[in-house]
């Protein structure tokens, strides 16, 4: 347990993703890249044996060649005790030689465990900053948070463009083996969103588990990115007009989600699953939200062939597919439409 905290440590702070490159593969090249330089090195020592003198016997074979090599790659000089029997330099070749790296293997693991790292990770992180570009943050990996980035994946979401950041590695770990972003840290401090590229990102999902924890991060993430769509999630309803207030988007309490379906389920059997279907990409039908298409500005919105619409957003106001508005599209109308899903609904726990 030591042993991961001290990891768990080392790595806070630092953005990461899953490397696409196995753990054997990645210590198959290693032995690989190994393996082809020696080789190359006696190649060439072997063509240019002519210029190797022996001092026991003034004759070059391969074990000679074979011996200079080793020696030449691991040490940086020679001894006045040497080698003068074939048996001999073959002990020191095939026996000596590995524990000798074996040795240098511990001081290297030693200066990377303490100073190579870090470069590395900066260096890894710096690259993944790089890249992010209209991407995801996702702040929180509980059940909420987890929940969200399935339903992301399963509605297409290159994984690459999600960013996860908690202060548990056990949860970050599940999150990076999806394919995720994941960065150990504290999403109510300015450096950790500003390492995350907040001013790049797309859109922020806040679940941090306690109202006013997300209250927070919504706060710093505000004032960082004003402009940022933002949603976060309440379980008390009290917090509801705190959390907008704060700057978010859009306000998700779960407790009240799961009381429309059970006050649909008593007016109808079939309601509650309807509504679970619209909310879930794995279901039968599901709801789109785009800009309409230019070939549909002037007509109404029950003409729209890509799915039913049910509702547009003229200058951030909903207008019903019943009321006057919904009759003539504009331009810059954003239209919300039930179209066909992918399939048969998934069972997953909900919070």
């Amino acid at each position: 347990m030591r042993v991961d905290r001290a990891a768990s440590r080392s790595t806070e702070g630092f953005l990461r993703r899953r490397s696409s490159m196995p753990m054997w593969v990645d210590l198959s090249w290693r032995v690989a890249l190994v393996v082809g330089l020696i080789s190359l090195v006696l190649l060439l020592h072997w063509i240019g044996r002519d210029g190797l003198k022996d001092n026991l016997d003034n004759h070059i074979s391969f074990v000679d060649v074979l011996y200079f090599t080793t020696v030449t790659v691991t040490t940086v000089g020679y001894g006045d005790i040497v080698p003068v029997t074939p048996e001999a330099r073959l002990f020191e070749s095939l026996f000596v030689t590995p524990i000798r790296l074996f040795v240098w293997l511990i001081f290297l693991g030693t200066a990377y465990s303490l100073f190579l790292r870090n470069i590395l990770y900066r260096w890894r992180m710096a690259r993944i900053q790089a890249d992010l570009h209209n991407h995801i943050i996702v702040t929180g990996f509980g059940t909420s948070g987890q929940e969200a980035v399935h339903e992301l994946l399963a509605r297409g979401t290159d994984p690459r463009e999600i960013v996860v950041i908690d202060g548990s590695e056990q949860a970050l770990e599940l999150a990076e083996a999806q394919g995720c972003n994941i960065l150990c840290g504290d999403s109510t401090r300015d450096r950790t969103l500003k390492d995350v590229a907040i001013h790049r990102a797309r859109s922020m999902i806040v679940s941090a588990g306690r109202d006013d924890t997300s209250i927070l991060i919504t706060l710093t993430a505000r004032h960082l990115a004003p402009r940022l769509p933002i949603s976060i999630v309440v379980r008390n309803e009290d917090n509801e007009l705190p959390a907008r207030q704060a700057g978010a988007t859009t306000v998700i309490n779960p407790v009240s989600f799961a009381g429309l379906l059970l006050a649909g389920s008593t007016s109808g059997k079939h309601i509650a699953d309807y509504m679970a279907d619209l909310a879930a990409s794995g279901g039968r039908v599901k709801l789109n939200e785009r800009f309409v298409k230019p070939q549909e500005i002037g007509g109404p919105l029950s003409a729209i062939s890509t799915g039913l619409g049910v509702r547009v957003y003229r200058d951030d106001r909903p207008i019903g597919f019943w009321e006057e508005g919904a009759r003539q599209l504009q331009t810059g109308d954003l239209i919300i439409e039930i179209v066909e899903g992918d399939g048969v609904r998934e069972s997953r726990k909900l919070d």
